[in-house]
């Protein structure tokens, strides 16, 4: 009975408080959509040329950008899953950093590497004897396809590369006794295995890039602007709120279709595993074309990084001297008089909205694990699809919510630093579950059948098994939820006051003035963002369970 109890009153809070951040901001923006003249103002927008256009090359960037992110990620997966290399779990952990850096962080890591006084450029001018820059490619369609490959790339590499580890090995090598060949082989028997997990991989790059903001706003320019950035630029500068609402629904409808196709193949493609450690699938690379293999893959890795590295080198390189006083100055106690705050006060805030969000973030993913894993085979798909509603949801679309729903009345929370960890808790939740629910999904049913059959309670069973084998999944969780917080910049964009400045934002206040005294800052900044995430995501490669618990 107690145990009911408290099933019912964590389900209880955790429906309460999804109620309260998530379907009340929803409902407030299709309110407003749906006011008075709303037929004339949604037949203005679906028939509106500039909207049309906006929502055409929205749907071809992102597909173009899933295409690439798939023929670049699909390769490297293989790897991964086949070869033990030097270097692999800090490689593979490595790769996951772009991914939970705010998307304008990769924007700048862009600018380092290839904009117009960026390393290759530079590289390219001093060693030819050129006057004026080769490449140039800011503001074009083509950097912000590179910035969201690199960003995505992990989500592929995680996804496909779990799957590809647990096929069976003798499904193949019999398929091969039988005359097959290596093409035949992977045309007719893995790549349709692999199929759910390539499909699911894929759909959560296209919500991701279709969703796209600080990339687009960053290195896209007025020409190419995404609904996302329309959203933002109606809601915060025209003040146009109901044609803003009516983009966010035409936008809502597309990513849920998208992260519910996700949500569907990825629980297909979730495989049992055997709790004995089973090194089948993975060899050291014997022969020339292994090793070449995954010197080819070293070089991939190297290649999504390669911004982030030329945004470190830069933040030490002014005017061609070594300099680190763009680290000074983050760490001075100077008062900044455009952003009201110091930029450790910015670092402050930053760290300190991160460990709220994990207190919130974290329970809500363990609450909603086990709410999917005692469900019936229905209600798991549906209770998946509600759950992870918020990935389908943009950050700026959940922060347009928020600033229509709690502006007045006993709800008024503008301007307060709670609306800021509600929202950051929100958007993160659904990866602590990502991070959870595979392990669950796997653990033996056999395992708690005997422990009920010995006389152990729930809560007993709770504590001495299903919490021995998820600890190692929840610490993940809480690296991702911090990692996530820390870099969350679209809701925050919306939702903050100067006083509660964090550090993208400050990042992206300075890339909006002027002088190479703020470029510096701003990279510098970006660099203290980069090693902490990176600090927590090689600490998750040693953590994680059997490579499970990836998204």
């Amino acid at each position: 009975m107690v145990y009911y109890s408290w099933k019912f009153w964590t389900t209880f809070l955790l429906l309460a408080f999804l109620t309260l951040t998530l379907a009340y901001p929803l409902v407030s923006i299709f309110s407003l959509s749906f006011r008075s003249n709303s037929n004339i103002l949604w037949n203005t927008v679906l028939t509106d040329s500039y909207y049309l256009d906006t929502l055409m090359f929205t749907l071809w960037q992102a597909t173009a950008s899933t295409l690439l992110t798939l023929l670049i990620g699909i390769p490297s997966a293989y790897v991964f899953a086949h070869y033990n290399f030097p270097g692999k779990r800090i490689l593979r952990g490595l790769t996951t950093v772009p991914f939970v850096m705010p998307p304008l962080v990769i924007a700048l890591g862009v600018i380092a590497l290839l904009g117009d006084k960026g390393l290759i450029n530079s590289l390219l001018q001093t060693t030819f004897r050129l006057n004026n820059a080769p490449l140039m490619l800011m503001n074009t369609i083509y950097a912000i396809l590179i910035a969201h490959v690199i960003y995505e790339f992990t989500i592929v590499v995680r996804i496909v590369s779990t799957a590809w580890a647990n096929l069976d090995p003798d499904i193949e090598n019999a398929a091969r006794i039988l005359g097959a060949n290596r093409w035949k082989v992977f045309r007719k028997i893995t790549l349709p295995l692999l199929l759910p997990s390539i499909i699911a991989a894929g759909s959560l790059v296209f919500a991701f890039t279709f969703t796209s903001f600080g990339v687009v706003l960053i290195l896209g320019g007025a020409q190419y602007a995404t609904l996302e950035v329309s959203i933002y630029t109606l809601a915060a500068h025209l003040f146009q709120l109901p044609t803003a609402a009516v983009l966010t629904i035409i936008q809502m409808v597309i990513t849920i279709v998208f992260m519910t196709t996700y949500a569907r193949y990825q629980q297909r493609a979730s495989t049992s595993f055997n709790l004995v450690p089973n090194q089948t699938t993975t060899t050291a690379p014997q022969g020339k074309i292994d090793k070449l293999l995954c010197l080819a893959n070293y070089l991939i890795i190297l290649i999504v990084l390669s911004p982030l590295i030329a945004l470190i080198v830069r933040s030490f390189i002014v005017d061609g001297d070594i300099t680190v006083s763009g680290f000074t100055h983050i760490f001075s106690n100077q008062r900044d008089s455009f952003f009201f705050v110091s930029p450790l006060r910015a670092i402050t805030n930053s760290l300190l909205f991160g460990a709220c969000t994990v207190v919130l973030a974290v329970p809500m993913g363990i609450i909603s694990g086990f709410l999917i894993g005692n469900s019936t085979h229905w209600g798991k798909a549906f209770l998946d699809s509600m759950l992870m509603l918020p990935l389908g949801i943009s950050a700026v679309t959940l922060g347009f919510g928020f600033l229509i729903a709690f502006n007045s009345g006993i709800w008024n929370l503008s301007g307060s630093w709670t609306i800021i960890v509600m929202a950051h808790a929100v958007i993160a939740y659904p990866f602590v579950l990502r991070c959870i629910l595979p392990v669950l999904r796997s653990m033996a049913p056999a395992l708690r059948e005997a422990a009920q059959m010995l006389g152990a309670s729930k809560e007993r069973i709770f504590f001495r098994i299903d919490l021995p084998i998820l600890w190692r999944s929840i610490v993940i969780g809480v690296v991702f939820a911090f990692a996530v917080s820390l870099g969350e910049f679209g809701a925050t964009l919306l939702l903050h006051r100067p006083e509660h400045t964090t550090m993208p934002i400050a990042i992206f206040r300075y890339l909006g003035q002027p002088g190479g005294s703020n470029l510096l800052q701003a990279l510098s900044m970006s660099c203290v963002l980069m090693l902490v995430s990176a600090a927590g995501f090689i600490t998750i490669e040693r953590l994680r369970f059997r490579n499970l618990g990836s998204f």
